[in-house]
């Protein structure tokens, strides 16, 4: 997805002076002024392709994402940092990653694109269905992104070659009657975070912030630890003297 809107400025200009004046009181003689300005932020989202199989809530590194039930989809909250494990992990793309850029000059021009992102291994090694608790709620079937589970004679039964092993039928079952096993590979690092050491002013603030505990401040130096570092947004934004860079590879 890449789309661009475009608007004039003047009707920019109109949209703050009505905004400006339902919050205080202001005189309708104001007229905004608005700068030339370029901003350009990053939104992850969950859309409703949704299979409910709480793989990115599992995988999240800071909790930051409210789990699915079967009545309502996985949601990103605001503790998100930015690290796009979800997106990596999620087995059906429904984890999206936007990149949102408006640039104010003589026309107001906000563009929406989508940041794609390589998938982690996700493969089934095996998975049962326990007849004995099976009710056949058909639940499992409903939220399948496979179509490898059907009831036949009142109960699941799942086509091992259709499975994937993304686990929405666990989930999702209200007798918790399956039992799965599968091999979730790595995170794929599609960044690096770049240290300038002479421009540090060793301030700890990336120390203090950082969700994970990934970097340190050693004598004169930032020490990072790559093993723990989960790539998010949040020592490169908060550094005041703009010694950390995240940069893509």
């Amino acid at each position: 997805m890449d789309v661009t809107f475009k608007k004039d400025r003047k009707d920019l200009q109109g949209e703050v002076k009505i905004k400006s004046m339902e919050m205080e009181h202001i005189d309708e003689d104001f007229q905004p002024e608005i700068e030339e300005c370029s901003l350009k932020q990053k939104f992850i989202t969950i859309s409703p392709e949704c299979v409910r199989c709480n793989l990115c809530a599992e995988e999240c590194p800071v909790d930051a994402i409210a789990g699915a039930r079967s009545d309502r989809q996985a949601r990103i909250t605001n503790k998100c940092v930015k690290c796009d494990i979800c997106a990596e992990t999620c087995p059906v793309g429904a984890v999206k990653i936007l990149e949102t850029t408006s640039d104010v000059n003589d026309d107001v021009k906000f563009r929406v694109k989508e940041i794609k992102v390589p998938h982690r291994k996700l493969k089934l090694k095996s998975i049962t269905v326990d007849t004995e608790k099976c009710k056949g709620s058909r639940a499992c079937v409903k939220f399948c992104p496979t179509g490898a589970i059907s009831i036949k004679e009142g109960k699941a039964v799942v086509k091992t070659s259709l499975c994937i092993g993304c686990g929405a039928c666990i989930n999702v079952c209200p007798e918790h009657a399956i039992e799965l096993e599968r091999e979730l590979g790595p995170v794929i690092k599609t960044k690096k975070l770049l240290i300038d050491q002479e421009t540090c002013v060793q301030c700890q603030v990336c120390e203090e912030n950082c969700p994970v505990e990934a970097i340190e401040l050693e004598g004169d130096e930032v020490v990072l630890s790559e093993d723990k570092c989960i790539l998010c947004n949040v020592c490169s934004t908060k550094c005041p003297v703009g010694a950390l860079k995240l940069e893509g590879t």
